[in-house]
């Protein structure tokens, strides 16, 4: 008889303690979703939070963009990981907060893969390799031939420290056979694109981006290659690094949503299938491809999780063997 209290009054106890959860996720949202962009304002990953917030809107309600830009991504995703996980704020996540730069710093504020849930991918953005057009350099064999003919005299932009364009640089020299270019890296990747415009620096590796393309188009800078499999659509006339010769030569940064650890499943599930709603809408996509991002239109928090397993698998083994560190 005490036995079967025992384990009545334990029953009623989880119950009780899973109650609020189950309503939670029934009605939510029921009050305004906090994103918080770890970026600047006016940067791709602005550009991409306001234009899922504003279609995303009608399935959602309201969605409050709050830019906490500094320390490469990282404050402001520190800031959203301490947050309670009850779907109310979420994150633009990238490869940079979600993967590099956690393995880079000697003591990081977060582990991405404990301290996040991931939601669903919105974009994929490839990075590219663009010179100054006094250059005489028109592909990225070409790089390759004066850079190896002129050791260290060549220098290239990044958007930093172990950014992937950071990265994607380094790689690219090492593919092509250990190329020497100094490295000058930029606080984001609108700096560099004004020194390269001005021909403060000959080379720059920054992701592909509205801007860039503009720049091209005017003739200003001239760029070689995007790093992807396939031509983005916003410039077709652009050759991917598989085209130029150099198949190992991918690099696409991923951006999407995701919520801090222990937010329940059927509230990630919810933001995943409003997105899915709005991604074939063609003001969306237009907004995105515009600035030559691909967009993910089939993810949930299941594929999601493990598109940011397989970035951490390519990129660790490289991070390790660099020996770049962001204290």
């Amino acid at each position: 008889m005490l036995d079967r209290r025992i384990f009545i009054a334990a029953a009623f106890a989880m119950s009780v303690a899973f109650a609020p959860a189950v309503s939670h996720a029934d009605t939510y949202p029921d009050r305004p979703i906090r994103l918080i962009v770890p970026f600047p304002a006016g940067g791709i990953n602005d550009v991409l939070a306001r234009a899922w917030a504003n279609k995303v809107t009608p399935h959602l309600r309201t969605i409050v963009i709050d830019n906490r830009g500094g320390g490469g991504g990282m404050i402001g995703a520190a800031e959203a990981a301490r947050a309670q996980p009850d779907g109310y704020t979420l994150l633009i996540g990238n490869s940079t907060n979600q993967v590099l730069n956690p393995q880079l710093m000697r003591s990081p504020p977060f582990d991405p893969a404990t301290a996040f849930a991931a939601i669903t991918m919105l974009t994929k953005i490839p990075n590219a390799l663009a010179v100054h057009p006094s250059l005489p350099i028109h592909n990225l064999q070409q790089l390759a031939d004066y850079a190896r003919a002129n050791p260290g005299k060549l220098s290239y932009g990044s958007a930093g420290v172990g950014t992937t364009t950071h990265l994607s640089a380094e790689l690219f020299m090492n593919l092509a056979g250990g190329l020497e270019m100094v490295h000058v890296p930029y606080r984001g990747g609108a700096p560099g694109m004004s020194d390269i415009t001005g021909g403060t620096i000959p080379v720059v590796s920054l992701s592909m981006a509205a801007q860039l393309i503009e720049l091209h188009r005017a003739g200003k800078i001239r760029i070689l290659c995007v790093n992807s499999t396939k031509r983005v659509e916003a410039a077709p006339d652009i050759p991917t690094t598989v085209e130029s010769g150099y198949p190992d030569l991918v690099v696409e940064v991923f951006n999407g949503i995701f919520a801090p650890a222990g937010t329940p499943r059927p509230i990630l599930d919810r933001i995943a299938e409003a997105t899915r709603k709005i991604a074939t809408d063609p003001d969306y996509q237009k907004v995105l491809k515009a600035s030559g991002a691909e967009v993910v239109g089939d993810s949930d928090p299941d594929s999601a999780a493990h598109s940011i397993a397989e970035q951490r698998k390519l990129w660790t083994p490289m991070i390790k063997a660099s020996g770049i560190e962001k204290r």
